[in-house]
């Protein structure tokens, strides 16, 4: 007999909303036999089949739910089907060299990513359910796209929650020596072993188109850099661009994609962005763009006021070296930054900085990462661009 979790009263609601996580703390009861890593029913307080998912008493996260049908299994019919779907949402919208081909929950395979760089899929993999799938989930993607190389790039902190191993490494194929990708018209060399998440950041791509038309002639401080994604869209219009970012690694990656498309108006420098940004005001430095695009400053609710602090000390930074009429281009990739509170802290941060901020432009993710109605958690990029 499997596991069966019993929700207390009223705690099917999100999930019915469509929200597939399962809290420990909002389980009654767990009967029945299993693993971790096993499928678990939940079912409503009075015995109702709420959803099926994969059930791990290590992490707070119980169960996550992505089968909604009592007759469904985790079939590799099962998860081809839902791959194969996933695939053909992001073809539909034209998304063909480099895309996410499967967003976690977005795609109902919740803590399973998987980015595609050319013919070179990486993949992402965070709860111990889906782990165990892995040879399934490989099998499914050698069909539908016959890559040259899957790689796996699970070594986020989040599997310390759920009680497993990182792992990295080649699990289909051969690597080939370089990656290069197309985006926007721009070539860019993917580090996919040793990059940023799956390798790259795929989620900005049509924000980094986005800032062209604002950076036509100026001097940009692209801020945060990492490889470049933001620094080689805006050369392509600006006048100079200057990149700053803590790793040396991104910068040498980010030179070698500029050579790659001839744009030769791009400096980088090596250095913490607070300390370049408060450098740079006492040297009197002005530029007419500044791109904020930072790491999340929060990954959990209790972290949302160090956050705040944060986001607004480096936001009145940029904006006390912008001339005036400059553009501050600024993200945060926090869903527990939400667009109230971030618009709220950017109002603080043009304040401190003495300036008045009008907001020309609100984006969020790039459409191959699509928000899930009833999942918040899934809308998780604010991207503004702004004007003094």
């Amino acid at each position: 007999m499997a596991y069966t979790v019993t929700l207390k009263r009223g705690e099917e609601r999100r999930i019915l909303r469509g929200h597939s996580w399962v809290y420990a703390n909002e389980a009654e009861k767990i009967t029945g036999e299993g693993t971790n890593g096993s499928l678990a029913d939940v079912v409503t307080h009075d015995g109702r089949f709420v959803g099926r998912g994969y059930i791990n008493h290590l992490s707070k996260i119980l169960v996550r739910i992505f089968i909604r049908d009592k007759d469904v299994w985790d079939t590799e019919e099962l998860f081809m089907e839902r791959l194969t779907r996933a695939n053909a949402f992001r073809r539909d919208m034209g998304f063909d060299n480099s895309y996410r081909v499967c967003f976690s929950d977005s795609d109902f395979l919740p803590s399973l990513v998987v980015d595609k760089y050319g013919d070179v899929l990486s993949v992402e993999i965070l709860s111990l359910g889906f782990r165990l799938k892995r040879d399934v989930i490989v099998n499914c993607l050698k069909k539908i796209f016959s890559p040259a190389a899957i790689y796996e790039r699970s070594d986020s902190p989040v599997l310390k929650k759920e009680g497993i191993p990182p792992f990295t490494g080649l699990i289909y194929g051969e690597m080939p020596e370089k990656v290069v990708i197309e985006e926007n018209g721009l070539k860019i060399a993917v580090d996919i072993p040793g990059g940023q998440k799956t390798g790259y950041y795929l989620d900005q791509k049509f924000n980094r188109y986005a800032i062209r038309r604002h950076a036509a002639g100026k001097r940009v401080l692209d801020c945060f850099s990492n490889t470049g994604g933001f620094s080689l869209n805006a050369a392509t219009v600006a006048d100079k661009v200057k990149a700053v970012d803590i790793s040396g690694h991104a910068l040498a990656t980010l030179r070698e994609n500029a050579a790659l498309n001839g744009l030769n108006n791009i400096s980088t420098v090596e250095a913490d962005v607070f300390e370049y940004l408060r450098e740079a005001k006492k040297r009197g430095e002005k530029y007419d763009m500044i791109i904020l695009d930072p790491p999340a400053f929060c990954k959990s609710a209790a972290e949302v006021p160090g956050a705040v602090r944060g986001y607004r000390d480096i936001n009145a930074a940029a904006l006390k070296l912008l001339s005036p009429g400059g553009t501050l281009v600024t993200a945060s990739c926090s869903h527990y930054m939400t667009p109230v509170l971030f618009e709220k802290t950017l109002g603080e941060a043009a304040n401190g900085a003495g300036v008045d901020l009008k907001i020309v432009e609100k984006r969020m993710q790039s459409p191959d990462h699509p928000a899930l109605v009833g999942f918040p958690e899934t809308e998780y990029l604010k991207f503004y661009i702004c004007k003094i």
